[in-house]
């Protein structure tokens, strides 16, 4: 799973990936995407790893493609946007980062530090991009069509679908608010159209208000995060025995990144089930509402091909218990089939024969 961080110059968006790979952004980098792989926090691997001691542990991870700040209201921005969306486009979840601090030695974008105008004016963008793509389809379709072929019935509905779409956009609708049907969906998702992809906002706050409880999601959006970037990232290369004092210093109980971190795996709809063993304790990412056979295909083909049942016991249980065997002697353990639908922090051992 891959998300996409954008927004605009001078926003944070460089530093805030590195607080999260603990990696500062290198400050004459090429403009350019930069993929990294951020590790997602998981408590439970730690205490987990307590209990069975294991040789390694390993957490679940998202991958991010830092995109160049964009300025949208000067044409060379736009021609960034456009240079950058195929980039964009392979991604699943939009992050965008916006400015809401003031700093007089940082340059604010347009002179002004407004976080809803940034974001209203990264929105229609993505809307306009999307729209261009559909209108060139459209006038594909539109000529393919007056050709008889066997595929014309195919190219009628995706036609009809496309020119829905249209409207909506012309209307200042998302494609996610217009088209809700699956089938729909499915039929449209090798475009990778922009306004069908989440968007989770982080604003990018002052010093003083690292701490500060999150915002409501802005309207369209499926959540917001305050974090302030340059914090994170003084944090993130502090030796570990350092950082609880200095996070004391700004209020906080934890890495504010750990907060966004797990808000992009949430707002992607994905969970971790886990396993544990003396080999390794490690979080396996899967959608939510997979059964046990999708589960055990994210370890291997062939535990999902031969899969007999999911030994299997809700993180919870299996703490307050003190280990498997007393989880067991107390019924906290099930023995599940191909259909369960497997919970976040189900610890599971999967029976197999191949």
């Amino acid at each position: 799973m891959k998300a996409a961080i954008i927004g605009p110059p001078q926003s944070g968006k460089s530093t805030l990936l590195g607080a999260a790979t603990g990696v500062a952004p290198d400050p004459i980098a090429m403009p350019q995407v930069h993929q990294s792989v951020v590790r997602v926090p998981d408590s439970r691997l730690d205490t987990l790893a307590k209990m069975y001691n294991p040789k390694k542990i390993t957490e679940a991870t998202i991958e991010f493609a830092d995109v160049p700040g964009l300025a949208l209201s000067e044409q060379k921005g736009l021609e960034d946007l456009k240079r950058y969306l195929p980039d964009i486009r392979q991604c699943v979840l939009l992050v965008a980062v916006l400015r809401d601090f003031d700093n007089p030695s940082v340059p604010a974008y347009q002179n002004r530090v407004d976080a809803n105008a940034d974001l209203n004016e990264l929105r229609d963008e993505l809307a306009l991009a999307d729209l261009a793509t559909i209108e060139n389809r459209i006038e594909k379709l539109e000529k393919s069509l007056k050709k008889p072929s066997k595929t014309n019935d195919q190219e009628k509905r995706e036609l009809a679908l496309l020119q829905s779409g249209r409207d909506a956009l012309e209307n200042q609708q998302s494609l996610s608010e217009a088209i809700t049907n699956e089938d729909d969906l499915k039929s449209l998702s090798s475009f990778g159209f922009l306004t069908l992809k989440p968007i989770l906002v982080v604003y990018n706050v002052s010093e003083d208000r690292a701490a500060a409880e999150d915002p409501p999601a802005p309207p369209g959006t499926v959540g917001a995060v305050n974090v302030c970037a340059s914090a994170e990232l003084e944090i993130a290369q502090l030796d570990p025995d350092d950082r609880p004092d200095f996070m004391a210093e700004y209020g906080l109980s934890e890495p504010g990144k750990n907060r966004l971190v797990r808000k992009c795996y949430e707002s992607l709809g994905l969970i971790s089930f886990l396993t544990a063993g003396e080999p390794e304790v490690r979080a396996w990412t899967i959608r939510r509402g997979s059964d046990a056979v999708e589960a055990a295909n994210q370890i291997h083909s062939d535990i999902a091909r031969g899969f007999i049942r999911a030994e299997t016991v809700a993180y919870d249980d299996l703490i307050e218990t003190g280990d498997m065997k007393a989880a067991k002697a107390a019924g906290k353990v099930r023995q599940e089939g191909k259909t369960y639908t497997v919970a976040d922090g189900d610890v599971i051992l999967f029976k197999f024969n191949v």
